[in-house]
């Protein structure tokens, strides 16, 4: 993610935001999206008997994005209230004068938008699953590669048992599975809107839904039960989605940049060390908190989505102009969380030897719950619990090693030999069900993907 495209009308461009999801967004883009709905429209009420095959044709000829001066059918909406007015108006001066009443037939403002909105998203979706792919392929080969690299695991910021960074890549590589699948079943049930001025159809007469089975087919988007002008379920679950894949993203961003801590020191990111500005001696994390930073941009423009599901009769009142601003926010701001994921995990170095340092730091206490274990089948938990954490405070007050402490403890050394406590607290032998859970989630994540990695 190093370009930095300008997002069209939206001045300086961001680097949270990905330029290359602003080319889909941009209002040429929705220009062109909303000519060929209107094209489609035409032709599918062609199909119908509604509008002669001639005139049809004669509107998918002047559909061509290139015919029309963008920059002032933008200016124009801000006097409209959107762009379907304007764009109608130069698509109706553009066809000849014999088709010119067939432009728009029967369809409003909304319709024009809300289908070219969901080409868009479209889109999006086939960037996003894309990127998780690609970020999916690169966690199977850190899983894989590290499926044996034992490290700290850390819950509530602090090490509590052995875990192997094979496992934490695992655990990434699910969250791009189920963003790819959800994101996939979402692309198949993006709906058409053809609803006219109320939602009725009624210039259409009868032919309505025929006509709207048509143009969704032709646009290759799935056909509605009825038109949703104010039922915006559909545009929720989008903004959504990519709201939840972007914070999957954050999370694995989080993680990096906890681990590359200069006290902790296991990992750094891929790309092009950060700089600091005052101090030369850090390599600060720049994609990492661009990432979370855009998944939280995107978290709160899908609220903005959210809180205009309820919206007035049967044409909303603002909520609707609000919902498509902060739509095409959550687009931008959650591709650009997914791309900078991605430099992220391209290239990312892996200290496996820092990662054993670390797990020894507290003189091997991680491995505290598994000597736990091996007492367990002689004096129950409760005893060993007991047994065990007063060789842990011993460690905490003097110093050395859990081995060390465990091996003073007559309570112990006559349950267990040396070897057995020695066994207990190797790393390695107490990684439960690690590999088969990695296993699990890379083959997953191919059928998914629809890929075999190797």
């Amino acid at each position: 993610m190093t370009e930095r495209l300008e997002d069209e009308g939206r001045g300086t461009p961001s680097a949270l935001a990905s330029p290359r999801v602003a080319g889909i967004l941009g209002t040429r883009s929705q220009v062109a999206a909303m000519l060929r709905v209107e094209a489609m429209i035409a032709a599918a009420q062609a199909n119908v008997g509604l509008v002669p095959a001639e005139a049809a044709d004669a509107i998918a000829a002047a559909c061509e994005v290139d015919r029309y001066d963008v920059a002032t059918l933008e200016r124009a909406a801000g006097d409209s209230g959107n762009l379907a007015i304007p764009l109608v108006r130069a698509l109706s001066e553009e066809v000849a004068e014999d088709a010119r009443g067939w432009v728009h037939l029967g369809a409003t403002s909304q319709d024009l938008l809300d289908s070219a909105a969901m080409l868009q998203a479209r889109d999006v979706i086939d960037l996003l699953v894309d990127e998780l792919r690609a970020i999916g392929v690169a966690c199977v080969d850190l899983a894989r590669r590290h499926v044996g690299t034992v490290m700290a695991a850390r819950t509530l910021l602090q090490q509590a048992t052995p875990t192997t960074f094979g496992l934490k890549a695992a655990h990434w590589l699910r969250v791009m599975t189920d963003g790819m699948e959800r994101l996939g079943s979402l692309r198949a049930s993006l709906p058409a809107q053809l609803g006219g001025a109320a939602g009725t159809l009624a210039a259409l007469g009868e032919h309505g839904p025929a006509v709207t089975e048509r143009l969704a087919d032709r646009l290759g988007l799935a056909v509605p039960d009825l038109p949703w002008h104010t039922d915006r379920e559909p545009v929720a679950r989008l903004a959504a989605e990519v709201a939840i894949v972007a914070g999957g993203a954050a999370k694995i961003a989080l993680d990096v940049a906890l681990l590359m801590q200069t006290e902790v020191g296991e990992v750094v990111e891929g790309g092009a060390p950060g700089p600091s500005s005052a101090m030369p001696q850090k390599r600060n994390p720049v994609h990492a908190p661009a990432a979370i930073a855009a998944a939280r941009l995107a978290a709160a423009a899908a609220g903005v989505v959210l809180d205009a599901i309820p919206q007035e009769h049967e044409r909303g009142l603002g909520s609707w102009h609000a919902e498509r601003e902060a739509l095409m926010d959550v687009f931008r701001y959650g591709a650009g969380a997914v791309e900078h994921v991605r430099a992220i995990v391209d290239g990312l170095e892996v200290d496996p030897a820092r990662m054993r340092a670390n797990l020894d730091l507290a003189g091997g206490t991680a491995l505290a719950e598994a000597l736990v274990s091996a007492l367990v089948p002689e004096v129950g938990r409760a005893e060993a619990f007991r047994l065990v954490r007063r060789a842990c405070e011993r460690v905490e007050r003097d110093g050395g090693s859990l081995r060390e402490a465990a091996g003073r403890e007559e309570a112990i050394t006559s349950i267990l030999h040396p070897e057995e406590i020695d066994a207990a607290l190797e790393p390695s032998g107490y990684l439960g069900s690690a590999r088969m859970f990695v296993e699990a989630s890379v083959t997953r994540f191919e059928r998914v993907a629809g890929i075999r990695t190797t």
